[in-house]
């Protein structure tokens, strides 16, 4: 295996007994010693096609042995096998007839980078957001025992995954039933246990065999009649397992509780499996993984190998010529960190800070604070709506909270939102990362919604600055604001806008006209500006940088609407109930008789693509935006000539 990121292989590697594996039935068709030699070209195959392609890397590497084992044992796609988040089932995809494909996952019109229903009748259940595999596993396996089916269905999900109250709140429901679920807890952080050794495996084995489960069960329906003696043996039990396994919570709960064990023993996994696959009702199996296993760096690095970009093939070294000196522009700051560089800054003036994340500190931009400011640091783990309700409260104690999340994420904690915050009008900011269009990941992971969820809101501020430097003075402008406010920003890096070191804050509800045309009047929201801009150019259009959905500059709008017979309004966000129906509707109370014409995101879920391949699909860059424009205008000529003849 390739020790380095150098070593990674550009050219296909030599992988014949994988090139036989199109449908996981021809992998049950092996010899149980031909797996190991199997694992080894499909980690191989895997660090070729995500160096080619891009993607999610260290994941993927560390549960190959877990899916060829679960595909090995278990007769998919007839039993149901559900990934949770996705990133962890490159490998599930490459044994699914879609080897080939992989090269072109995440790129537009090619395989998605998370399990995905209407791409393979092996992707079971669709997974963007973690936490949700044990909920639809239990369903499937609830659904099927009323339809007369026999099938067995496993949910396979992360330690970081199982931290949220959805996965706990799906385990103490399965455990009130008697589906035959099993729950694969792939431990990869080691977060929950240590405890793998020959003592663990040993019991394992032990817990796992029909023979102690015979004895189990058959002991029980003695025992019943016993009611002291069956209290007794349930504790011994408990204790027994209790010294050696750290899942006596799960027993608790009311789960068969099996392991820790080494998730990369191919042939303890398959007798494991084989053995659990006999059994009734709710399972849990925790299987210890190393992330990126197999790729040196990835195992030293597991973040910061979580994915990987594309790798290009190295040139030929060209002889120096001689050049003259050019200037240097300094790179542009992506938006995360101009918000952890605002963060940082914001925390030295004010001790009363704190930052708060559901698992996204280095995504948000949050570590050069998480570092300098530990006590005042509080990552979450993949818990949304405690985030959200964490932070209302310490702003109840006069704290000032700051909660950096996902757009898409900020969807799961909605309630929190309404009734912990906004409702009691507590002083919270969120910095809404991610929002808009975000590329590859596609609509899963997209900020589509949140102007129009966070607009309805009362109490709530949301911004759209246009560049790096506004983002930064609405932050501030937003956490000096007596109650919630929510500032939104993409993924990615702005248009190079010089940063003010000084915060200032900008007036609220205020728009800035940033050029003067005729006829048609473009109100902006967001990132967007580049584009307007070079479309009014060849429209002579006014353009207006409108920075706040709420409240909005009514004044303005007013204004506009005399001295211009189109409002184009422009955002990253769908035009359904967001930025540009609050334009419409303030227009209506004032009974303004205007064109209106709103751009944003069409009402379908943008696959995924480039940036800015999904922005020319919703006609969002600037020859869409002039195209969509001219339309209108020739389509209002139109109609003028119609109504003269």
């Amino acid at each position: 295996m390739p020790k380095t990121f150098d070593d990674i292989p550009l050219v296909r590697p030599e992988t014949p007994l994988l090139d036989t594996i199109d449908q996981p039935f021809h992998l049950r068709e092996l010899e149980p010693e031909q797996l190991p030699e199997l694992a080894n070209e499909l980690r191989a195959y895997l660090l070729y096609s995500v160096g080619k392609s891009g993607g999610h890397f260290g994941a993927g590497l560390g549960t190959v042995e877990l899916t060829i084992a679960l595909h090995y044992v278990y007769n998919t796609p007839h039993d149901r096998l559900v990934w949770d988040v996705g990133h962890q089932a490159y490998p599930h995809k490459i044994l699914t007839s879609r080897r080939d494909l992989m090269l072109h996952i995440r790129q537009m019109e090619g395989l998605s980078a998370f399990p995905k229903r209407s791409e393979s009748e092996y992707d079971t259940f669709g997974g963007g957001h973690s936490s949700t595999s044990i909920s639809a596993a239990l369903g499937m396996a609830l659904g099927s025992a009323l339809n007369g089916e026999k099938r067995k269905a496993v949910a396979v999900i992360g330690d970081g995954a199982m931290t949220a109250g959805m996965a706990f709140e799906a385990l103490n429901h399965a455990a009130h039933t008697d589906a035959d679920l099993l729950v694969l807890l792939n431990d990869n952080n080691m977060s929950i246990s240590h405890n793998v050794g020959g003592l663990a495996t040993y019991f394992s084995k032990i817990w796992s065999s029909r023979f102690y489960n015979s004895i189990r069960e058959g002991g029980k329906k003695v025992l019943r009649s016993i009611p002291s003696a069956a209290t007794f043996v349930r504790k011994t039990e408990e204790h027994l397992k209790a010294m050696v396994a750290p899942g006596i919570v799960f027993e608790e709960l009311g789960f068969n509780y099996i392991g820790p064990i080494d998730g990369h023993n191919l042939p303890l996994l398959v007798q494991t499996l084989h053995n659990l696959r006999c059994l009734n009702g709710p399972i849990l199996l925790h299987t210890i993984t190393r992330k990126g296993k197999g790729f040196g760096p990835a195992e030293a690095d597991p973040v910061g190998y979580h994915a990987l970009n594309k790798i290009e093939p190295k040139t030929k070294p060209q002889i120096a010529v001689a050049k003259p000196v050019a200037k240097v522009n300094p790179p542009k700051l992506k938006y995360q960190q101009v918000f952890g560089n605002w963060l940082c800054d914001m925390a030295e003036k004010d001790s009363r800070l704190v930052g708060i994340t559901p698992a996204m500190c280095e995504g948000s931009g949050m570590v050069e604070f998480a570092n300098r400011f530990a006590n005042r640091f509080h990552d979450v783990a993949i818990a949304e709506q405690h985030a959200v309700t964490l932070a209302a409260g310490m702003a109840c104690e006069g704290i000032k909270p700051v909660v950096a999340i996902y757009s898409t994420f900020l969807q799961r904690a909605y309630d929190q939102l309404i009734h912990d915050v906004a409702l009691q009008g507590l002083d919270v900011l969120f910095g809404i990362d991610r929002a808009g269009l975000v590329g590859e990941d596609g609509p899963t992971h997209a900020g589509s919604f949140d102007l129009t969820y966070l607009r309805c809101i009362p109490n709530m501020l949301v911004m759209t600055p246009s560049d790096e430097n506004e983002t930064r003075q609405l932050l501030y402008t937003g956490y000096i604001h007596n109650g919630p406010a929510a500032v939104r920003y993409p993924r990615g890096t702005g248009p190079g806008a010089a940063i003010e070191q000084a915060m200032t804050a900008l007036p609220i509800g205020k728009g800035l006209i940033r050029r003067k045309g005729h006829q048609v009047a473009i109100l902006n929201f967001g990132t967007l500006l580049p584009a307007a801009m070079d479309a009014a150019e060849q429209l002579d259009a006014t353009v207006v940088d409108m920075r706040f959905v709420k409240p909005l500059d009514k004044d303005l709008i007013t204004r506009l609407a005399t001295q211009h017979t189109l409002l184009v309004t422009l955002e990253e966000n769908t035009t359904q109930g967001g930025a540009g129906a609050a334009v419409s509707e303030h227009l209506a109370c004032m009974g303004l008789l205007v064109g209106v014409m709103h751009l944003g995101l069409p009402d379908i879920f943008l696959e995924h693509g480039s940036h800015q391949q999904q922005l020319a699909a919703a006609g969002l860059d600037a020859a869409g935006i002039q195209r969509s424009i001219q339309q209108r205008l020739q389509q209002k000529n139109n109609n003028l000539s119609g109504t003269a003849s």
